[in-house]
């Protein structure tokens, strides 16, 4: 191998991450926050429903439910499957500050549940919150181990 071919093959490795066993985390929270719009965002409302703006009209989910159900399956499903599949650093990087901006954003999302007057956030909600958490601490452990 010649020294150029060398350089580039270094480059390339610099760009790609291997997770080890973050891997199995985060597909693991990645299936937890599909079962969690499968729970109760807001009354009975699963977070499906939220998610598709099909929730009962009467429980007044919102904006901020809503954009966090569209946010966390963009972000924590699709940015989450595409660093897993790519092994990008810079996937990784996207998926841990995305994270970590939906993260807070579902925060407000319980919060505005709480101080909404109808119906509180409901289990399904504060488990997507926490499978964001974990999710953007996971990739950020990730980024911040790069050489």
């Amino acid at each position: 191998m010649s020294e150029e071919q060398d350089v580039t093959t270094r480059g390339e490795a610099r760009r790609r991450f291997d997770p080890g066993a973050k891997a199995l985390v985060i597909a693991t929270v990645m299936l937890a926050l599909v079962v969690s719009a499968l729970l109760p965002w807001s009354g009975g409302s699963p977070g499906w429903e939220v998610l598709t703006g099909q929730s009962d009209p009467a429980l007044k989910v919102g904006l901020l439910p809503r954009l966090f159900a569209i946010n966390s399956t963009i972000v924590g499903l699709g940015f989450g499957a595409l660093a897993l599949i790519s092994r990008r650093w810079g996937a990784a990087f996207l998926a841990g500050v995305a994270g970590m901006v939906v993260s807070f954003e579902g925060m407000i999302a319980i919060w505005s549940r709480q101080t909404s007057g109808t119906a509180g956030p409901g289990l399904g909600l504060v488990l997507a919150v926490v499978c964001m958490v974990v999710l953007a601490v996971q990739w950020m452990r990730i980024v911040w181990s790069r050489d």
